[in-house]
């Protein structure tokens, strides 16, 4: 992959350095260093509920557990500007009126202090959905449904401001595992009908939220299913494609393919649960990922050097197409999903060949770092990747944003402001 095919992800401008007084900083050399990406490199954020918030029970977490979890977010955050937080009903609110708001807060919190974009998984899905909802009718099903969407949008506005409204939709209405409440109303109501409910309550309970709608079904049914919301006017902002490759890695030409047949629509595409595993490949006969039930899976050092491969390549593909927006990964660590060896750490946070990997791409390669000396009216001209910056000099330090939406910049070196590089 050429450089060349990532010149869309940067931008020019050209900067103007003052000192606090206004008067400009002539003939000085400055450090000019990115401190984050405009593009979202994402990786599910789970342990941070417990990191924060405690134990399940409400309980506090031993320092040693909290220590361990600290070690693993300060090698996530190494990579990642992006991160999902759970939010399935079942969990969430496993008993009617009862919601675990104070612990997921806090992990939301705790989070947004390290300058991350959050969202939240699911609003609503079929899935690890409230058994307390079955006791009720499918109308008052929808309405409970509605209002818990409605009430965390609203609870976690400035917070979470984006969010999976509702997961896997084309087999919802024919999903038949086994009864929930969710499947029976979306069987009532359509999936366009359904959709439409829950996208317009999340709407009005946030305006400038991100809204996505979310599949792992990435068939033409998805396609019509798209089409058919869009053709309706309903107000989705992002098309999420789950990408969990257990049986193998699609390769490059099926990635290409994905991406021509969901970037037509004129969306932005996330790549919302992205899963390349470093051990033994699933058997191809298992349809539903959940049906491969095993007591081990080992990551191996073979399978670990092929993930590594894999995950770059797809990374590539994805950061050079100008239509995603970004990429989640969705196992930080080996064995969290169905024992999956699919982290890009060990299970001991111990970092695996796809870790060192990503690193070289995200902040080497796709990471802009310069020195630069400003003429005698203070300017120096810029061009690196869109993204938070911080410029260093000996007279003070200043930070901008390159977002390609201004060719000229005014930055204010302030002596004595601290700077996290």
């Amino acid at each position: 992959m050429s450089k060349k095919s990532y010149e869309h992800r940067k931008a020019n401008t050209t900067l103007t350095i003052i000192r606090a007084d206004g008067s400009p900083l002539a003939g000085q050399t400055v450090e000019i260093c990115q401190t984050r990406h405009e593009f979202l490199f994402g990786i599910g954020g789970f342990d941070a509920v417990e990191l924060a918030g405690g134990a399940p029970d409400g309980t506090a977490i031993s320092s040693e557990r909290w220590t361990f979890l600290e070690e693993r977010f300060e090698k996530l955050l190494e990579l990642h500007n992006f991160f999902t937080l759970p939010f399935y009903l079942g969990r969430y609110e496993a008993e009617e009126g009862k919601p675990d708001h104070a612990r997921v807060m806090a992990g939301a919190q705790w989070l947004e202090t390290k300058n991350v974009t959050l969202k939240g998984h699911p609003l609503c899905w079929h899935t690890a959905w409230a058994d307390w909802l079955m006791k009720y009718s499918n109308r008052e099903i929808l309405e409970k449904a509605l209002r818990r969407i409605e009430r965390d949008v609203t609870l976690y506005k400035g917070t979470v401001d984006m969010w999976d409204v509702i997961n896997e939709v084309v087999i919802m209405p024919i999903f038949d595992k086994y009864d929930n409440a969710i499947t029976r109303v979306c069987k009532e109501l359509g999936r366009l009908g359904m959709i439409r409910e829950v996208f317009d309550t999340a709407r009005a309970a946030n305006p400038r939220a991100t809204l996505l709608l979310n599949d792992f079904d990435i068939s033409t049914n998805y396609e019509i299913l798209i089409d058919g919301c869009l053709e309706a006017g309903f107000p989705i902002d992002v098309i999420g494609v789950q990408s969990h490759q257990h049986q193998g890695y699609w390769g490059a030409g099926k990635v290409e393919s994905v991406l021509e047949r969901f970037t037509h629509f004129g969306l932005p595409v996330h790549f919302t649960e992205n899963t390349i595993i470093s051990g033994d490949i699933m058997p191809p006969h298992i349809v539903d990922l959940n049906d491969w039930q095993v007591e081990r899976w080992p990551s191996t050092p073979a399978g670990e050097e092929r993930q590594a491969r894999e995950v770059v390549e797809m990374y590539e593909l994805l950061f050079a197409h100008p239509a995603v927006e970004a990429i989640t990964h969705w196992s930080p660590v080996d064995g969290l999903w169905l024992k999956a060896p699919a982290g890009f750490l060990r299970a001991d946070n111990s970092e695996k060949p796809v870790f060192a990997a990503l690193r070289e791409k995200i902040k080497g390669e796709w990471w802009t770092k310069e020195s630069l000396t400003t003429d005698e009216n203070g300017k120096v001209s810029l061009c690196g990747f869109r993204g938070d910056y911080v410029l260093k000099t000996t007279g003070g330090q200043g930070r901008f944003a390159l977002d390609g939406k201004n060719r000229e910049l005014t930055v204010v070196a302030r002596p004595h402001e601290p700077v996290d590089l």
